[in-house]
């Protein structure tokens, strides 16, 4: 069986950017937002037909393509800076083509036709089955040994993951609590998710599906206004939302991710430092290649090295001496799990 492996934690921490490095490597299937292209839906409980498993495939997610509709789309949809045949206002455009295809080829499209190919004849199986299918027609059709999963704000996945893939390995990103709750802060997606997390929070639902008319009713119109099948982009990009809220999150998801990961062998985990990559590229990466199960090739290193920014490190010690300080102590209890975690292997 192919090594898979799961790199979680809070997003805004480089991770996209180790998507692009991973993807350089030749052995390497790299699944940009995977788990976030299918949500929470699309790791149904019981047994999938190929043609409902095609159907998660396809399916355009709502919240994405509400975005889309309202002019705020994320940086991270890859489909439509270089579009094909699907588009939002027509066709609606499929979850696997939004950003995990556009990732591993430049005709998605076409790569989409080739995976509906695949799977039309497939037998009634899990989810997780079907989808370590999935996992290992791609990696047949791109030749790669090992498969690496990518998704931002994905903390909170690793119960199911590790359910559906038992012999999954997860590595934890992080990042230096206070820069990455201001990226967070200034990220469309965060903002949203922010918003979304405070209408959970008033109607007491888990999944925004569970909403009833009389919940959307009762939310403030700056709330139920998100829920429609467009929206005033204002209602997200003006608000003046607390940047120690998004600290408080950032603190939520690296404990979150800590306790949960705690529960998985020690052999099947290990986590990975945005500011150690930056600091010690090669290293670092020869260390998550040899974890991943494949060889830390020196051209790769060397391209790996190349793609890594780290121009926007820092970003938060540019912040009023008042604000800063504020933001510091609500990233505290975060960065004390991460410390204690660090302290506890022996990593200085």
């Amino acid at each position: 069986m192919r090594p898979l492996t799961f790199v979680v934690g809070t997003g805004r921490s480089g991770s996209s950017a180790l998507s692009r490095v991973l993807n350089a490597h030749p052995d390497v299937l790299s699944l940009n937002e995977l788990m976030a292209s299918m949500g929470s839906a699309g790791m149904p409980e019981g047994t999938l037909t190929a043609a409902e498993f095609q159907q998660l495939l396809v399916r355009p997610r709502h919240v994405f393509e509400a975005m889309n509709r309202s002019g705020v789309p994320l940086p991270e949809f890859l489909y439509i800076k270089r579009p094909g045949r699907y588009a939002t206002e027509t066709t609606g455009i499929p979850a696997l083509s939004l950003m995990v295809l556009p990732h591993l080829s430049d005709d998605p499209d076409g790569l989409l036709d080739e995976i509906l190919g695949w799977t039309a004849g497939w037998p009634t199986r899990t989810a997780p089955e079907h989808y370590q299918a999935l996992f290992d027609a791609l990696s047949e059709r791109f030749g790669c040994g090992a498969v690496v999963e990518r998704s931002g704000y994905s903390s909170h996945w690793v119960p199911r993951l590790r359910a559906a893939f038992p012999h999954a390995r997860f590595v934890h990103l992080h990042r230096y609590g206070p820069d990455c709750a201001l990226s967070m802060s200034r990220h469309v997606g965060y903002r949203m998710i922010f918003m979304l997390r405070e209408i959970q929070a008033l109607t007491g639902v888990r999944e925004l599906e569970e909403l009833t008319e009389a919940d959307v009713r009762d939310l403030p119109p700056r709330l139920a206004g998100l829920l429609g099948e467009r929206f005033d982009p204002a209602l997200v990009l003006d608000p003046e939302l607390p940047l120690t809220e998004f600290g408080a999150l950032w603190s939520e998801l690296v404990t979150q991710a800590t306790e949960y990961l705690d529960g998985v062998p020690e052999a099947q985990h290990t986590t990975l430092c945005y500011e150690d990559l930056l600091d010690r590229p090669e290293e670092e990466l020869a260390r998550l290649a040899a974890f991943a199960g494949v060889e830390s090739r020196p051209d790769w290193l060397a391209t790996g090295r190349a793609m890594l920014d780290g121009s926007r490190r820092g970003a938060s010690r540019r912040l009023p001496a008042e604000v800063r300080a504020a933001l510091e102590e609500s990233c505290a209890p975060g960065a004390l799990v991460l410390r204690a975690r660090r302290a506890g292997h022996g990593v200085s």
